[in-house]
Formats: structure tokens, sequence, C-alpha cells
């Protein structure tokens, strides 16, 4: 009977922790100061981390924005993603695909997600990039 307690327990604990997706290890909301239209985001990004920058936008507006590197002990090998309201990893633009700079015409109102993210030798051997984030909303 101890044998089948045991194996009961182990498989929910592996349950618990292979079911749910892992959540950002940081986030935050991105503000336009009064009047403007877009904003700067500047931060840090080392090894398997990521960064998770929430901006609401309304259906139709167009969201431009693109990533440059701003110091790093590593390659500067940084990517992000755009994810529409809603979405855990599904992109709409993902950058390790489609560059560093992202131009598009927003299918729906709501939070967008931008995930800022290392890619190869920087993401493997935990090197630590340095970012700078221009953000429009038009």
């Amino acid at each position: 009977m101890p044998t089948r307690i045991t194996t009961v327990i182990a498989l929910a604990l592996a349950a618990e922790f292979s079911a749910a997706p892992t959540a950002a290890q940081e986030q935050s909301r991105v503000q336009f100061e009064a009047g403007r239209s877009g904003a700067t985001i500047s931060g840090t990004v080392t090894g398997h981390d990521y960064v998770d920058y929430l901006l609401g936008a309304s259906e139709g507006q167009t969201l431009e924005a693109s990533i440059t590197v701003d110091g790093t002990n590593g390659d500067g090998t940084i990517y992000f993603n755009v994810m529409p309201p809603g979405a855990t990893y599904e992109a709409i633009f993902l950058g390790q695909n489609e560059g560093r700079e992202a131009t598009i015409v927003l299918p729906e109102s709501g939070d967008y997600t931008l995930r800022v993210y290392l890619m190869g030798n920087d993401r493997d051997a935990g090197e630590t990039v340095g970012f700078l984030l221009p953000v429009t909303i038009r």
C-alpha cells in the first residue's frame, strides 16, 4: 500500500510542475506621458529570463517597436515578441524569425505583451544584455 501512495504523490507533483506555463520573471505596464504616443523602455535580461511589458491598445491601431543592444557581456542576441491579448505564448510578431523591428496593425483591442528575451550563447551562458525598446502606438 505505501508504494501506491508514493506513486500517487509523485504523479501529482509531476503534474503540478509540468502543467502550468512559466510566468514572466518580471512584468511591467507601459504608460505613455500625457500627449505622447510612444515611450522608450530600457532594461536588462539575463540568461533564460525574460521580461514582459503590457501595453493597452485598440483594434486597428499600429504598433511600431524596435530593440537595440545597450551594453552586454555577451554577443547581444536579444529579441522581442508581440503577443495579442490573452495569449500565453502565441505571437503575432516573433523576433527571432522576423528581426528586431516590428510594425503591426493590431487585430483586436486589449493588453498586448512585448516579451524581451535572449537567444543562443547569451541565453545558454547566462549573459546579461541591456536594451532600449522604443514603442509607438498610432
